[in-house]
């Protein structure tokens, strides 16, 4: 279950142990959780050689914990799990200054995702595609026949379309399987019911079947969110409309420029994508299916012209109004979630009981942060905050140790100047002079 409260008051200031230790008590995990948390190596080479080949160790990355998440009235702490600065700060901030408005509003689809069967030299492409659907529910039977653990968890094969398409290789006839996988993610059922009825498949259409896969454009699975700031939650302040006005302006001026321009939506999703892939492999998800279907979509759903995964807009009462829409093939059943002990740690502090759950946390992470990238756009410019936060790595690379790293930074920070490496360098010289 969620937390009851995810406003977490100086977490940020505890030593990694007293966080650990913090999260366990108020979210109930187990002795076992925290141990995989704590441990460098949380994955053992016998478990990391039975998920891949050629294993020759692993390689870790930190997880940050995001606070002040409510969404659909219930309290969530988030894991991502990455190496850039600032993207776990930026969440947890901006998701802070929405709970005045009720946090987040969720609205996602059914868990329905595509699979693809492509069938060549049909001599009659037409004919074929109305005998395949005169034997649609024949179809879907073959398919729910392969899979009925799914079917008696409510999911399975709902409905079977088909397309045709011209290629260079020649007319094709695409039939699309679209599979409730519940809470997998789905790839494995969804392959084994294409495989399954490609032969029945042959003899209707009078063609060759050739590939029979998922596809990761996973448009009948998306996932919505939504969020209303008032222009005092998004001023520096907290209860100056007028500036706060006037950041709504400017983080409106930047998402436009994002909608009219790919150049620019290239860089504002990948924004998104820096929360949204976090926690995705955080809890053991397919990141590269999520990024890949994101992607596609900021084209399939703009005719084709890439843009902005968001959407914002001012309302009546001069609010900004933030909505994300996107696919989201998340699974809690098989996969790397029930395998590395971390994955699992990280599912039990989010509290999330479906793959719906999980998705519309991770669409929410995800429009928060765009919201966090494009107020500092408009304000001090995206340096600004991020270099404050990547100034103790820059320390460490020019040389700092122990001590030095924090004392450096702070001066830094206090000082207000650009960080740069150079001015980090300097001051390691006159510290160690002192």
């Amino acid at each position: 279950m969620p937390v009851d409260n995810s406003r977490l008051e100086g977490f940020y200031k505890l030593s990694v142990s007293e966080r650990r230790m913090k999260l366990a008590e108020i979210a109930n995990l187990s002795d076992e959780h925290v141990q995989a948390w704590a441990a460098n190596g949380e994955l053992s080479e016998d478990a990391a050689d039975r998920m891949i080949e050629n294993v020759v160790g692993t390689y870790s990355l930190p997880i940050g914990v995001a606070t002040n998440f409510v969404i659909d009235g219930e309290h969530y702490l988030i894991p991502f799990v990455l190496e850039e600065p600032s993207v776990v700060a930026a969440a947890s901030n901006m998701a802070k200054r929405c709970v005045a408005n009720g946090g987040f509003r969720s609205n996602n689809d059914e868990p329905v995702m595509i699979g693809q069967i492509q069938i060549v030299n049909c001599e009659n492409p037409d004919k074929a595609k109305k005998d395949i659907l005169s034997s649609k529910e024949d179809l879907i039977q073959k398919c729910n026949e392969v899979d009925p653990i799914l079917v008696k968890f409510g999911g399975g094969c709902r409905d079977i379309e088909v397309r045709m398409i011209d290629t260079e290789s020649g007319p094709m006839i695409i039939v699309h399987l679209l599979v409730d996988c519940r809470d997998a993610m789905g790839a494995n059922a969804v392959n084994t019911m294409a495989e399954t009825i490609a032969p029945l498949l042959q003899n209707i259409s009078k063609g060759t079947p050739i590939l029979r896969i998922i596809s990761n454009l996973a448009v009948h699975r998306l996932a919505r969110v939504s969020a209303t700031f008032t222009p005092e939650e998004m001023s520096d302040k907290g209860d100056d409309r007028e500036k706060g006005s006037q950041i709504i302006e400017g983080v409106l001026q930047a998402y436009h420029f994002a909608k009219a321009d790919p150049f620019r939506a290239t860089t504002h999703n990948k924004g998104i994508m820096n929360a949204i892939s976090s926690v995705a492999i955080a809890c053991g998800q397919d990141w590269r299916a999520i990024e890949s279907g994101a992607h596609s979509y900021a084209s399939y759903k703009n005719s084709h012209k890439y843009g902005s995964l968001t959407h914002w807009e001012k309302d009546s009462e001069g609010n900004l109004v933030g909505t994300i829409e996107l696919p989201m093939a998340v699974g809690l059943v098989g996969g790397a979630v029930r395998v590395h002990p971390a994955a699992q740690a990280n599912v039990a502090l989010i509290g999330v009981q479906s793959a719906n759950d999980l998705a519309k946390v991770m669409a929410a992470s995800g429009l928060v942060q765009n919201l966090g990238a494009l107020r500092a756009l408009a304000t001090v410019g995206i340096q600004a905050g991020h270099m404050k936060l990547h100034v103790r790595n820059m320390a460490v690379t020019a040389g700092a140790e122990g001590e030095e790293i924090d004392i450096v930074a702070s001066r830094l920070r206090e000082k207000g100047i650009r960080i740069t490496q150079a001015a980090v360098m300097e001051e390691i010289k006159q510290l160690r002079m002192e």
